[in-house]
């Protein structure tokens, strides 16, 4: 599975990132736009959301629980400093998506006891688009993580970030994740859609 995080360059602006994602192959797409308002957002988040659906992908808000409620969005990604889960379980309902952050097992076990969905786990090494970063985790971090949720009877889906490249999949995927959010490696490509391509081939070849 590989998940698509919108990022905003000078050269690609949120929703071509978006339509980048989606002709590459992509479906399952974050929009993420880090300090910016509601009324910001919204008017980005529906157009994101009829190029997803169009395209039969995922679409996901990052944080802000009450418009993926008002939008009617696939659902939700909440940071470690956005409102917990249950919470957002509560305003949201059993149907929707949501997914939380994690750097840790504790933060693995505090998502799964509060109904996560999936986890959002890293970073995997050093990234710019996160302000305040938690210890990177490499690929010992993940075989730890999955190792203990294993023990501990915990079946959550895993997706590693930040800062992952192309060369970095197989090795990521082969510690037992369950996929790869990328943002930066695909905008950066002299090719981003063809870029997307070979991405999704990677994460899907068998280890």
């Amino acid at each position: 599975m590989l998940q698509f995080i919108t990022h905003y360059t000078e050269s690609i602006g949120y929703l071509d990132s978006v339509r980048i994602a989606l002709e590459g192959g992509c479906r399952w797409v974050q929009l993420r736009m880090k300090n910016a308002t509601p009324d910001e957002i919204r008017p980005m988040a529906l157009e994101a959301q009829r190029l997803c659906r169009e395209a039969g992908a995922t679409f996901i808000i990052d944080d802000h629980v009450e418009l993926v409620g008002e939008l009617k969005a696939d659902g939700v990604h909440l940071g470690k400093n956005d409102m917990p889960i249950d919470e957002a379980r509560r305003m949201l309902g059993p149907d929707c998506i949501i997914g939380g952050t994690a750097n840790t097992f504790e933060d693995v076990e505090m998502h799964w006891r509060n109904g996560a969905d999936y986890i959002g786990c890293g970073p995997f090494r050093f990234t710019t688009t996160k302000e305040k970063l938690s210890p990177v985790l490499g690929l010992e971090g993940y075989r730890e993580v999955v190792g203990r949720m294993k023990a501990a009877g915990i079946s959550l889906p895993i997706v590693a970030i930040g800062g992952i490249t192309a060369e970095d999949i197989p090795a990521i995927m082969q510690t037992g994740v369950t996929g790869i959010a990328l943002s930066g490696t695909v905008l950066r490509a002299a090719d981003p859609v063809a870029k997307m391509k070979r991405l999704i081939g990677i994460t899907e070849s068998p280890s």
